[in-house]
């Protein structure tokens, strides 16, 4: 299904873009105040930090990124809290409703969501001990806060917050191409969902991948190396960790192997993954049906679009 665009619109409320920021869509009653640990006495005195919401603390240890999810129905007394107790938070996210009219039960369900989502996604650990129960809210209010989410989770991307964001693919579109034939895979994708493979320099087919709405998405069954090279980065290393930890890759047979699809950001950011080295993926995927890199497929694609205009 195809969404239709939204605006959102962003207030940085000193003028900085590291600063302290709101984010509002229209026809949403949501409202997320950003705001790095250095303003947060700027923060508790906007008067959406008084309202019933949920928050996020967000921050970076040494075994990688750190996230605390917690509800209350006066965030300012929360946080203030946590200044003191938490060292550990660089920025929070304090989520609530633009007219206040979030009651308890609703930021106690808001909370169980996001932290099962977090937990999903596993992006981010999470300081949260357990996943608290959801409230009991009736069929229209749950239907509500499902729809409050689903504009929540265009919004916080959008405002550097990745630790909900899915790049795990669960849903198959189609059936999966036999991929023991290059050929197969070629014809099994419509055209305009082109095929790419990774392999070895000995030819050995390592990845299959689909370009999806601007998403570069491995296919599961694809193997990485689990080694990884002097080149790599610790990005690398805490991704795969990640993906571990969400069972989106497994060990298998001296390899990793995605059980599920998973989108990248890049086809050089697949590779890397991939190879467990530094590597040009517009160079290294070859489009399955003609041989050609990433790279040349995409000029050929742009100059083609080019003569239609």
């Amino acid at each position: 299904m195809n969404r239709l665009g939204r605006s959102l619109e962003l207030f940085f409320v000193d003028g900085r873009a590291d600063g302290m920021l709101t984010a509002e869509v229209f026809g949403w009653t949501g409202h997320v105040l950003r705001a790095p640990r250095t303003q947060i006495k700027d923060a508790l005195m906007r008067p959406e930090a008084g309202f019933t919401g949920v928050y996020v603390l967000l921050g970076e240890t040494k075994d990688g990124p750190l996230a605390y999810i917690g509800e209350a129905e006066d965030m300012r007394v929360r946080l203030r809290d946590h200044v003191s107790n938490k060292g550990w938070w660089d920025d929070a996210i304090l989520i609530s409703s633009a007219a206040n009219n979030l009651h308890k039960a609703h930021i106690k369900y808001l909370e169980s969501r996001l932290v099962e989502i977090a937990r999903d996604v596993a992006h981010t650990t999470l300081e949260n001990g357990n996943t608290p129960p959801r409230s009991s809210l009736n069929e229209a209010a749950q239907a509500n806060m499902e729809s409050f989410i689903d504009t929540l989770m265009m919004v916080l991307p959008a405002i550097r917050v990745d630790l909900f964001l899915q790049k795990k693919v669960t849903a198959v579109l189609q059936e999966q191409p036999d991929t023991s034939k290059a050929s197969d895979v070629g014809e099994s994708w419509p055209p305009l969902m082109p095929a790419f493979q990774l392999t070895t320099r000995s030819g050995e087919i390592l990845a299959y991948a689909k370009l999806q709405g601007g998403e570069f998405i491995v296919q599961h069954g694809s193997k990485a190396r689990i080694t990884v090279g002097k080149s790599s980065t610790d990005g690398v290393t805490r991704k795969r960790q990640q993906l571990l930890n969400a069972h989106t890759i497994i060990e298998n047979d001296g390899w990793l192997e995605f059980v599920d699809n998973y989108s990248f950001q890049s086809p050089s950011g697949a590779a890397d993954f991939i190879n467990g080295y530094s590597t040009n993926g517009r160079i290294s995927w070859k489009e399955v049906k003609t041989g050609k890199t990433f790279a040349e497929w995409e000029q050929a694609s742009i100059d083609s679009g080019m003569n239609l205009i």
